[in-house]
C-alpha cells in the first residue's frame, strides 16, 4: 500500500489521496555491467516488465521486451547470433534496435517485410560499472531519451569497491520509505559497531531540493555511527535522494573520498530489489573488503527482515501515518512521486517541492 502524506505539518494519514505506484518515462537503475556478459543474453522483470538484456558478440548492450512478437517466447531463452538476439522456437532474430532483421521459414517469393515487425526496445546507457534502462510511458516509443541518466558525483580515481545485493518482499514505497527513514537506526540496526538504543540523541540537520529530489547538506557523520571512524580524519558526508528511487552518499576525509551509491528497483508490485555500491578512492581499503562485505550484509539485511516483516500486516491494509519531523523526507518522497507524474501527464516541467529546511528528530 502507499503511504501518501497531506501538506499538514503534524501527523498525517495516508489516505491523503495516492502517487503513482510506478513512474515512467524516467531513469532507473537496472543491473551491473558484469552481470551481462559478451555474446550472453539476461532476464529480468523491471516494473513488472518482462525485459531481456544481452551483449552481441561485439560488446553492445541492449535491452528488449522479453517477448518474441511471432509466437511469444521469451527472447532470453534463444541465443546471441552476432549482432541479434534468436528466438529459440522458430529463429526469428532481432536486433539491438527491437527490430526484426530475420525470418528464416520465409521462401523468397513470400511478401513478408521483416523490418515492419519490432519488439519493444528500451534505451540503455552504462556507467562507472552500472547499467540504466529508460522505461517510457509509450511502448512504441523508439527514439532516444529527451534526457540523459543520472551522473554519480565520481573522481576519476574512485573505483567500485564493495557491492551488496539484495531481493526485498515488499513494494517500491516501502523500500524507499525505509531507506531514507533515520530513526529506526537504533532499533533496527542495534549492533555495536553501529549503534545502540542506549545511543539515542536529538539530531538536527538542514535540507534543500536537488534534481528530482532532496540533499541533506554536508555534516559531521553521527558520533553513534561508528564505521564512519574507519576512514580516519574528519569527515564530512553529505546524503541525496533522487526519483525514482536513488540514494548518494559522499563522504570526504581531507583527500579520501568515498562514494555510496544504494538503489531501490521494483521488480513486481510487491519484489524491490536494493543495490548497493561503494566507491572509493582509497588503496588500502580494499584489504578491508572480506571485513566489510558481512557487515553490508548484515546491515542490509537486517532492513530487509523488518520490511518483510511490515509486509505481514500490509495485507490487511492498515491505516498507516507519518510524523514529523522524522517522517517528512517520505512526505517529500510522495510529493516528489506526485509531482513528477503530473509533469509529464501535462507535459509541463518538474516543478519540486521539497523547500529548504531543517529537520528535528531523535535517533
Amino acid at each position: 500500500m502507499d503511504l501518501t502524506p497531506t501538506a499538514e505539518a503534524g501527523v498525517t494519514a495516508a489516505s491523503a489521496g495516492k502517487a503513482p505506484r510506478f513512474l515512467r518515462d524516467i531513469w532507473y537503475f537496472a543491473l551491473l555491467s558484469r552481470d551481462v556478459k559478451p555474446g550472453k543474453v539476461l532476464n529480468k522483470t523491471l516494473l513488472g516488465e518482462p525485459i531481456v538484456f544481452g551483449r552481441t558478440e561485439k560488446g553492445e548492450l541492449f535491452a528488449l521486451r522479453d517477448v518474441c512478437p511471432h509466437r511469444g517466447v521469451p527472447l532470453s531463452a534463444g541465443r546471441i547470433a552476432g549482432e541479434t538476439v534468436e528466438c529459440p522456437y522458430h529463429g526469428w532474430r532481432f536486433g539491438a534496435d527491437g527490430g526484426c532483421k530475420l525470418i528464416p521459414s520465409l521462401v523468397p517469393d513470400q511478401a513478408v517485410d521483416a523490418s515492419r515487425i519490432r519488439v519493444r526496445r528500451y534505451p540503455t546507457h552504462e556507467a562507472n560499472g552500472l547499467v540504466w534502462i529508460w522505461v517510457s510511458a509509450d511502448e512504441r516509443f523508439s527514439g532516444e531519451p529527451p534526457e540523459p541518466p543520472p551522473e554519480l558525483a565520481l573522481t576519476p580515481e574512485q573505483k567500485p569497491g564493495l557491492i551488496e545485493r539484495q531481493l526485498f518482499l515488499c513494494p517500491l514505497d516501502q523500500a524507499v520509505v525505509g531507506l531514507m527513514d533515520p530513526a529506526h537506526g537504533p532499533f533496527v540496526h542495534n549492533i555495536w559497531w553501529w549503534r545502540t538504543s542506549a545511543s539515542i540523541h536529538e539530531k538536527a540537520k538542514n535540507y534543500g531540493p536537488a534534481r528530482r529530489g532532496f540533499t541533506m547538506l554536508p555534516h559531521p557523520p553521527s558520533k553513534n555511527a561508528g564505521l564512519y571512524k574507519l576512514i580516519g580524519g574528519k569527515p564530512v558526508t553529505e546524503i541525496a535522494f533522487e526519483l525514482p528511487g536513488l540514494r548518494y552518499e559522499i563522504i570526504t576525509a581531507g583527500k579520501k573520498r568515498v562514494f555510496g551509491f544504494t538503489s531501490c528497483t521494483p521488480l513486481t508490485e510487491t519484489e524491490t530489489e536494493v543495490t548497493q555500491v561503494f566507491f572509493w578512492n582509497i588503496g588500502w581499503a580494499g584489504v578491508l573488503r572480506p571485513f566489510l562485505q558481512p557487515i553490508a550484509r548484515t546491515f542490509m539485511g537486517q532492513d530487509r527482515d523488518m520490511v518483510a516483516l511490515q509486509a505481514q500486516n500490509l495485507k490487511y491494509d492498515p491505516r498507516l501515518m507519518l510524523v514529523r519531523d522524522a517522517d517528512v523526507p517520505a512526505m517529500w518522497y510522495f510529493q516528489l512521486k506526485k509531482e513528477w507524474a503530473a509533469a509529464q501527464s501535462e507535459a509541463r516541467p518538474f516543478v519540486n517541492p521539497v523547500p529548504t529546511t531543517t529537520l528535528r528528530w531523535r535517533s
